[in-house]
């Protein structure tokens, strides 16, 4: 491949950039200030309006969920928690040790290594996921199931926006 100084110098720009708009995530996504863990009680909202966010409780309000399935459910839950917090941790450490991109070299084998490391946690976290929301499956009725199923489109999207307060 012949790079002339033209090409050198765009690629050079391309580099630059891409750096900068990581750090622009890296600084948007820093730590957030606030309460940390779950919010008090049995960890199911009450009340209007989208609020902060509950681990995955959220998905299962209006599903008129009885007491015995909030119980089975947030036992399952807990124990994926508790299952995956090494998991998180490390994953954690891995985010939080990358190097500063604007102050050391950048090492391709280090770069490499650490995201197949982060995939594989990835994996590992998925497929955690994945089996608890199979065992929550299967406490639900079919009738919760499908309210679930219908309102699939919706989890894609995220929240809904907070009604407009006149």
């Amino acid at each position: 491949m012949n790079l002339n100084g033209k090409t050198l110098g765009l690629a050079i720009i391309s580099v630059f950039a891409l750096m900068i708009m990581t750090a622009a995530v890296v600084v948007s996504q820093g730590e957030q200030n606030g309460p940390q863990g779950p919010p008090p009680g049995d960890g199911f909202r009450r009340g209007p309006g989208p609020g902060p966010r509950d681990g995955m409780f959220h998905i299962f309000r209006d599903l008129n969920l009885t007491d015995d399935q909030k119980s089975q459910i947030k036992k399952i839950m807990d124990s994926e928690a508790a299952s995956t917090k090494e998991l998180r941790e490390k994953m954690r450490t891995l985010h939080e040790s990358e190097p500063e991109p604007f102050s050391t070299p950048f090492d391709e084998a280090a770069v490499r290594a650490s995201a197949e490391e982060r995939a594989k946690i990835d994996v590992e976290l998925h497929v955690a996921h994945a089996r608890t929301m199979s065992q929550i499956a299967s406490i639900l009725t079919a009738d919760q199931k499908a309210q679930l199923a219908s309102r699939k489109p919706q989890f894609r999207e995220g929240p809904p926006p907070p009604p407009d307060r006149q």
